[in-house]
């Protein structure tokens, strides 16, 4: 699936590629509208009828990602709610296998993520996963969501990569088509983010069912 002698930095990132989205689709879907219920003294259902329209109108915008701007929305501590959930936190079998054959083979390792700082810290303290990469960037830090070509560009400014020389892998397809739009030489989709959902498609994406399919990855010749 991918030509490696052409590729020096792999670019992953974190929910739905190599931690499971299953704990942020039962955060999100199911434990926020659940203590907002119990906090305003409404149903359930009275809740997600509240909270999904308002979510999804500012969906694939720096405020949709951040834990701050949810807990003041909310009135709801989110990262101490995120906290006490952070034992569900799971990475994706073969990730693990994946992320250290690449640090052996001798090439960069980034870790790309829309997720807040805070909840980054969580769960990085929670999978391990933080020690293999040699940069961790969140998109709040360049001030634009990976779907936005900005992201890409402050990216490129910051860390002087060559997209031609990369491999990028993420769940998102309007994320891969702002990867694609920048240059990345090789785009991989991830077909099942979720473990309790479905697998789909990814039209015009090759797409990754498990990490293993990447191996054996050969050393990187200077």
């Amino acid at each position: 699936m991918v030509e490696w002698d052409g590729i020096d930095t792999v670019l992953l990132d974190m929910d739905g590629t190599l931690l499971d989205l299953r704990f942020d689709n039962h955060f999100w879907l199911e434990h926020v509208p659940q203590v907002y219920a119990e906090a305003r003294g409404i149903t359930f259902e009275e809740s997600c009828a509240t909270l999904f329209p308002r979510m999804q109108a500012i969906r694939g915008t720096l405020d949709w990602y951040c834990v701050e701007f949810w807990s003041r929305e909310l009135s709801l501590d989110i990262i101490a709610m995120k906290t006490a959930l952070a034992g569900n936190i799971r990475v994706r079998p073969g990730a693990r296998e994946f992320l250290a054959a690449v640090r052996a083979s001798g090439r960069r390792l980034y870790l790309l993520t829309n997720a807040h700082p805070r909840s980054l810290e969580i769960k990085l303290d929670r999978s391990g996963i933080g020690k293999y990469f040699d940069v961790t960037v969140s998109s709040h830090e360049l001030g634009a969501p990976k779907e936005h070509a900005a992201f890409w560009t402050a990216l490129r400014t910051r860390h002087g990569l060559d997209p031609v020389r990369c491999l990028f892998v993420d769940d998102t397809v309007t994320v891969l088509e702002a990867a694609r739009l920048f240059g990345v030489g090789a785009v991989l989709a991830v077909r099942q983010p979720d473990s309790t959902g479905p697998a789909a498609d990814r039209p015009g994406f090759d797409a990754l069912d498990h990490f293993e399919h990447l191996l054996p990855i050969p050393d990187l010749v200077p």
